[in-house]
């Protein structure tokens, strides 16, 4: 089966072109696809040069989300394999071969599987995947000073479930990912009501409703420059409120959250925000 890579690009050209100079004599990659997600720097015309038969650049006008991007570039590779791999990735990712792809592309001879991901170290923290989480951790997780410890106890597998090749969990990060063409058209691709942020929970969600399953490969690991682009277009402040609102939607729409619920989530959500507003001011970082 044909195997494309996708990458979503915004305002960083460095690390695109960075990733692309890694994998563009990659044999076993049918396809590179480069979504240019309304950029408003000169950066689209700078990435035109890698244009040939194998590398296309898409431009969108305007910046509709990370997964308005995803589906750009997906459908695209899709119109042109067909039945294929796609391979996933935010532009700031450092990736160790192309014998690591080709191992996590041939994991897909189990044939459950609709996802697979790496191991992500990013901001010297490690990724394999977690629970999805319920209305009420997302709750706890809002709480100022210990939400997130809480959070991430309560969707986090035991190191025990690692210790396999493979260890099937239910949402992957999000910044570099394998997927089925097919699982993605049964799905109806990535829901664009997202800006930025949530795009693995809702996956996730969507994968539980299908024969499908995501797996993590625990013997390869990929390196993400955590938020290089994003940072470079959004303050802490913007940032947290875009992951807000994904959060919102997500528990609205997937975990069907209750009024009650949704206003505890408000509540908990304005309590943090105003201690950032109070960090920014005092220039705490």
């Amino acid at each position: 089966m044909k195997t494309a890579f996708v990458i979503i690009h915004y305002n960083d050209y460095p690390s695109t072109s960075n990733l692309l100079e890694n994998i563009k004599s990659y044999k076993f990659l049918d396809l590179v696809v480069v979504v240019d997600n309304g950029s408003t720097d000169s950066s689209y015309e700078k990435l035109k040069k890698y244009e040939n038969k194998k590398i296309k650049i898409l431009r969108e006008k305007e910046n509709k989300g990370f997964a308005a991007g995803l589906n750009r570039g997906s459908c695209y590779a899709i119109e042109k394999l067909k039945d294929c791999f796609l391979i996933l990735s935010n532009a700031d990712l450092l990736i160790g071969s192309e014998e690591n792809l080709i191992e996590l592309t041939d994991a897909f001879k189990q044939k459950d599987l609709g996802v697979v991901a790496p191991v992500v170290v990013q901001q010297n923290t490690i990724s394999r995947g977690w629970r999805l989480p319920t209305i009420q951790t997302e709750i706890l997780g809002n709480l100022p000073i210990l939400g997130k410890k809480i959070y991430q106890k309560r969707i986090s597998y035991q190191e025990k479930h690692y210790q396999t090749p493979f260890s099937i969990v239910e949402a992957v990060s999000g910044c570099f990912f394998l997927v089925r063409s097919k699982f993605l058209e049964e799905i109806g691709f990535f829901d664009e009501n997202t800006f930025l942020y949530y795009e693995e929970y809702i996956l996730g969600m969507k994968a539980k409703k299908t024969k499908f399953k995501i797996a993590v490969c625990n013997e390869v690991t990929v390196i993400h420059n955590h938020s290089v682009s994003v940072d470079r277009s959004l303050n802490r402040i913007h940032k947290f409120k875009r992951l807000k609102e994904s959060q919102t939607y997500f528990c609205k729409e997937y975990l069907q959250g209750k009024r009650w619920e949704l206003f505890f989530l408000h509540l908990n959500k304005n309590l943090t925000l105003g201690l950032l507003y109070l960090r920014n001011f005092f220039g705490i970082q």
